[in-house]
């Protein structure tokens, strides 16, 4: 099946839906990127010509292959657009209504039956979003990691109604079309990544909280002492400290353990836009460009 899967699209063109969309256009695949509006669009595609620029500046793309992946792409604020897709994965902000509302609308917009619709979803419930449709068999989870051109790990999740041979099909998109690893994880909050990875996110914003330890000495700490390439309270940075939030919460609504419950102040940063890198500070600081 996964030679078939020739036309793919992603609802989403932020880091992660610009991100998934460049690696299926180096596949050679015939990408369609769907954002909220024209002006969205446009910024999606700046988003993923930016990105080809600086792989073919380090070396890593020969110009031609970046002219011709971006050739490969369109970009759209029209949903209408998914309509032939073979492969839908649904790449937008870590919201169960909002990614809810793009699977219902997706279930009546794609034509094929066998169309498969993937979520990126980093912790909610692939089952809700599988119910939000009438074809729950051809809805599975596909959690790409960022940056999605570098990192080689795909999570594939299914529900419990997703059909053996979806996850057969999207295994083998992964690994043969998009060069990139499959670990598989039950349809449990935060799958297997995350459900290790957020504690310990959380467990550094406490110590910072508590005025242990400075988050610069906290990331040396782990940097230089644990042999990590980053540190705990920059890693929370580079992910979005909204996002962390979101799939603490997601862990803790799901297991009520308090390890996951997210600390006061993971949220009042949230509250006051100090999210990361993206909004230049975080739980440190960063330059704009």
């Amino acid at each position: 099946m996964t030679g078939g899967i020739r036309r793919v699209g992603v609802v989403g063109g932020g880091l992660m839906g610009a991100g998934i969309a460049e690696v299926c256009a180096r596949a050679g695949l015939d990408t369609v990127v769907c954002e909220a509006d024209a002006t969205a669009a446009r910024a999606a595609r700046e988003r993923v010509s930016a990105s080809l620029e600086r792989a073919v500046g380090r070396g890593g793309l020969e110009p031609a292959a970046a002219q011709d992946a971006l050739a490969r792409l369109a970009f759209t604020g029209d949903l209408e657009e998914m309509a032939d897709r073979q492969l839908v994965i649904e790449a937008v902000v870590e919201n169960a209504d909002a990614k809810t509302e793009v699977f219902a609308a997706l279930d009546k917009i794609v034509e094929d039956p066998a169309a498969v619709l993937a979520t990126n979803t980093s912790s909610l419930p692939v089952m809700r979003l599988g119910m939000a449709t009438a074809r729950a068999d051809r809805v599975v989870g596909l959690h790409f990691f960022n940056p999605v051109p570098v990192l080689p790990l795909v999570e594939v999740v299914a529900s419990l109604h997703t059909a053996p041979g979806t996850v057969t099909a999207v295994e083998s998109f992964v690994t043969e079309v998009l060069g990139k690893t499959v670990v598989h994880s039950r349809d449990r909050a935060g799958f297997v990544v995350n459900a290790l990875l957020v504690p310990y996110l959380l467990a550094a914003v406490r110590m910072a909280e508590s005025g242990f330890a400075t988050a610069a000495d906290i990331d040396t700490g782990m940097e230089l002492g644990c042999a990590h390439p980053m540190g705990p309270l920059r890693l929370a940075d580079l992910i979005g400290l909204d996002t962390v939030a979101s799939i603490a919460e997601s862990l803790y609504d799901e297991f009520r353990e308090p390890l996951y419950a997210p600390p006061p102040l993971l949220h009042r940063m949230v509250e006051a836009g100090l999210l990361g890198r993206k909004t230049g500070r975080g739980f440190h600081e960063y330059g704009r460009s």
